[in-house]
């Protein structure tokens, strides 16, 4: 009951510290950087600085508030995973009505950026990202099924085709392989996690592969994913986005995402999971970076 009361009443010792919290800066950082790429890879020369910098605000206002609809959403799981319970709203340093009021606010301004000042297509593909990350991931896929995590990928993986539109109004297929790539990313990624953090989805009630189908199976299933990203990721340089420097960059990391994903397999220890969780993070932030030196370069 104690908790209940702080929860309501101290809402007031919420400071711009724990609003940005709420935006998961970490995460909403490495999306940009992957938009940034879509964005230089989408023009031959230099980017048109205005509408790139726009484009960066707006995509990341309207993540920053996807991720606190995340959080309000998932309040009251967060309060029972030890991963979780010290967010801002399971702790109490915010209330509900507050969070839901700042991730309408940001979202309604990245919004009104993005339409007014870079254009239409892009605030409407960012708007559904939103949607499907805060409402049809977070509300449903999540608590329905194992497979949540891989039929909502999409939502993640969007941002480099947000970039691309941003600077160019278009659709374009090199942009859509740029989200391949973060869509068969995300399942090794977050199932790595998801092992290491098993018994809180089965205390939260939440079907995880690893909690639904058992770590060997989760194991096997990452392996598998490392295989198949390593396939994709050679895709850029197959059809002339990227040359050698990307393919042989993206070749060392794909071979040390498999190795990674083989230890946890057949060679585990403690903080196997772990490792490969932290080293997916840095895959996927180097493999974009690879790209875009690559582009300058050639």
């Amino acid at each position: 009951m104690s908790k209940t009361i702080s929860y309501v009443s101290e809402p007031h010792k919420a400071t711009w510290r724990v609003y940005l919290t709420l935006t998961k800066p970490k995460v909403v950082a490495l999306m940009l950087l992957t938009a940034l790429v879509g964005m230089c890879l989408s023009v031959p020369g230099a980017l048109p600085i205005m509408q790139a910098s726009l484009g960066l605000i707006g995509i990341g206002l309207m993540a920053g508030s996807a991720a606190a609809f995340n959080h309000l959403i998932d309040r009251r799981i967060d309060a029972v995973m030890a991963r979780t319970y010290k967010r801002p709203l399971p702790s109490g340093e915010v209330n509900a009505v507050h969070v839901f009021s700042f991730a309408i606010s940001i979202g309604a301004v990245g919004f009104v950026i993005l339409y007014a000042w870079v254009n239409p297509l892009t605030a409407w593909l960012t708007f559904a990202s939103l949607l499907g990350y805060a409402v049809i991931y977070t509300m449903y896929l999540k608590r329905a099924t194992p497979q949540n995590i891989v039929i909502a990928g999409i939502a993640g993986a969007m941002p480099p085709l947000l970039g691309w539109t941003a600077v160019t109004g278009e659709l374009h297929a090199n942009a859509w392989l740029l989200v391949m790539i973060i869509f068969i990313w995300t399942p090794p990624h977050f199932w790595a996690l998801a092992i290491h953090r098993k018994d809180d989805y089965a205390k939260a009630n939440i079907p995880m592969l690893p909690v639904t189908h058992g770590v060997e199976y989760t194991k096997t299933s990452i392996l598998l994913y490392t295989v198949l990203l390593a396939l994709v990721c050679l895709l850029p340089a197959l059809v002339g986005m990227s040359g050698m420097f990307y393919w042989v960059g993206a070749t060392c990391l794909s071979l040390g995402f498999i190795g990674y994903a083989w230890k946890l397999k057949f060679n585990p220890e403690k903080g196997s999971a772990v490792a490969t969780f932290v080293f997916s993070i840095y895959h996927l932030m180097i493999l974009f970076v690879l790209l875009l030196v690559d582009h300058y370069l050639t």
